[in-house]
């Protein structure tokens, strides 16, 4: 394996490589991704900070992420697709967000697109999981950024009037949801979903 794909971290544990560079991938590494979720609100969370993170870096989402629930009522598809005019006007004052129009209006869509759907959210994705064994990776050219399954996935979320969910933004949401398990052979959470 190539130096530096997983390292080893001043508690000892052994990590994928990005979650050495801050206390905050630590946690996020440690205790959420990969970590399956399976329910509506959680689903719509990552979905949403998937899409805010589109051009921007991971970590500018995770330390803006209790702003982020602040802001969007904890994420609740419900509260969310009530928000009207005055709540966009509100949001695109909020520093504590990332202040796009267009990602702030998907988001408010998304909401209630979730909310159009017979089986709701959830079951919506996790339709999309990955069938049968897939080979561990080993190093970060393993991983892929786009699969059959994420681009089937956001092509069903746009048919139900999604926005932001690319191939890429979908199989991100699948990582950070659990349906995929792409910790590196001998990062400590490998396997621990």
């Amino acid at each position: 394996m190539p130096s530096g794909e997983v390292v080893a971290g001043a508690d000892g544990r052994r990590r994928c490589f990005w979650a050495s560079s801050t206390p905050d991938y630590a946690a996020y590494h440690d205790t959420e991704w990969g970590v399956p979720i399976r329910d509506d609100r959680g689903i719509f969370e990552r979905l949403s900070l998937e899409a805010f993170q589109s051009g921007l870096s991971w970590l500018t989402i995770l330390r803006k992420r209790e702003a982020f629930r602040a802001a969007f009522a904890n994420f609740e598809p419900e509260r969310v697709a009530a928000f009207r005019a005055a709540d966009v006007r509100r949001l695109l004052n909020d520093a504590g967000i990332v202040r796009n129009r267009a990602k702030i209006d998907a988001t408010i869509a998304n909401a209630r697109a979730a909310l159009d759907l017979p089986d709701g959210l959830a079951a919506l994705v996790w339709a999309h999981a990955p069938t049968g064994r897939r080979r561990a990776p080993r190093t970060r050219a393993d991983i892929p950024a786009i699969t059959p399954e994420s681009t089937a996935l956001a092509k069903e979320l746009k048919r139900a009037g999604f926005r932001f969910v690319g191939p890429t933004t979908a199989y991100a949401l699948m990582q950070a949801c659990g349906m995929v398990d792409d910790h590196l052979v001998g990062c400590w959470r490998r396997g621990a979903g």
